[in-house]
Formats: C-alpha cells, sequence, structure tokens
C-alpha cells in the first residue's frame, strides 16, 4: 500500500525529529490524521509560531521570544557568575536541578575540527567580550563530558586565563545512587581526578 503524496511528505517531515524513524513517522501521522485532526491543527500552528518567534538571545544565545531573555533580566541573577554550556536544553537542565543563580553563555555546540567547527562559530569571541565588558569574576565551564566537550572547555579555559578570571570546570565521576562495579573506567578516573577532602 502506498501513502498519498501529502501523507508520505508528512512522514518524511517528521523524520527530521531525534529518534524519530519511518516507522514512529508513519505511526504519528496517521493517529493525527486519523483520531486528532484537532490535535495535528493545534500542532501546526505551535510549531508555525514558535518557528517565526522564537529567536536567540542577544546576550546569552538561548532560545527566546525576547531580544534578551528572562534570565539575563532578573535582577536578583549573579551577574559576577557565568556558566558556559553547549545548548539551550542544558540551560533547562541547570535551572531544573536548582542551585545555580548566575547567568549563562550559550555555545550551540561544541569544537570539532572534524566537521568544521571553530571558535567563531560557537561565539568564543563573543563570550570572551562578555566576560571582560560585565565584570565576570568566575566562568563554570559546563560543556558535556564528551571528547569534544572537553576540548572545548579546554581550549575556552585557556583564553579566560588570559584575562585572569576564576575558571571551573563542573564535576565529572560517579553518579549518586551508583555502584562502582557498573561504572565504565573514564568515568572512575574523573571521580578520583575530582575527588575532594571531607570536612566536618
Amino acid at each position: 500500500m502506498s501513502f498519498s503524496p501529502l501523507i508520505v511528505r508528512l512522514m518524511d517531515a517528521l523524520q527530521c525529529l531525534p529518534g524519530v524513524g519511518p516507522k514512529s513517522a508513519q505511526r504519528m501521522v496517521l493517529h493525527l490524521l486519523e483520531r486528532d485532526r484537532q490535535g495535528a491543527s493545534q500542532l501546526s500552528e505551535a510549531l508555525k509560531a514558535a518557528v517565526e518567534g522564537v529567536g536567540h538571545c542577544q546576550r546569552c544565545r538561548t532560545l527566546t521570544e525576547k531580544d534578551i531573555c528572562d534570565i539575563c533580566t532578573h535582577p536578583e541573577r549573579d551577574g559576577e557568575q557565568l556558566c558556559v554550556v553547549e545548548t539551550p536544553a542544558d540551560v533547562l537542565a541547570i535551572e531544573q536541578a536548582g542551585g545555580y543563580s548566575g547567568h549563562y553563555f550559550v555555545l550551540m555546540g561544541h569544537l570539532s575540527p572534524i566537521d568544521g567547527v571553530g571558535p567563531e562559530d560557537i561565539g568564543v569571541d563573543q563570550l570572551l567580550a562578555q566576560v571582560e565588558t560585565d565584570g565576570v569574576r568566575e566562568v563554570i565551564l559546563a560543556t558535556n563530558p564528551t571528547v569534544e566537550g572537553e576540548a572545548t572547555a579546554h581550549y575556552i579555559a585557556s583564553a579566560l586565563r588570559k584575562l585572569g578570571v576564576k575558571v571551573s570546570r563542573i564535576a565529572h565521576g560517579v553518579p549518586l545512587g551508583g555502584e562502582l562495579e557498573y561504572i565504565d573506567g573514564g568515568t572512575l578516573m574523573h571521580a578520583f581526578a575530582g575527588r575532594r577532602e571531607l570536612v566536618d
């Protein structure tokens, strides 16, 4: 059985989403067209509005509908602390976890010479300029613990040290509730390297 061109086009379009293959796309399309056409219309309108209305914050580069996002304009945030992350999803994760009250800078990726992504592509110049002009005293590097994320953190840390700014890296290691026998060697190595003294 072959589907009509409009259905095939919709199935192909849905496969741009992460984790959505041909079967998942087919299931979604058939559900929307058979059982929830109102939901399909709402999805279409919301998606169109978001694509047209959401851009990047001019300061931290996260996704927002405003020129400057709510985090950057919040009067109670600590402007002397800046957390550098790879994606807007990382900002959301840190905010949901709580405990951090500084500002952010979103790289929108990481260094990847193989893919042609250099420092200028992830906004390192903008980051350095912002640190200088805003009086930032500490930059927390919260890039992912991947090869690319570590290389990105190392590059940025080297550039920031020339400005005399305190640079720290988020800890990586054994997760809370984890058992050592199931932890991979790289994670254990990070845990030992990042150990700290216990104090009363």
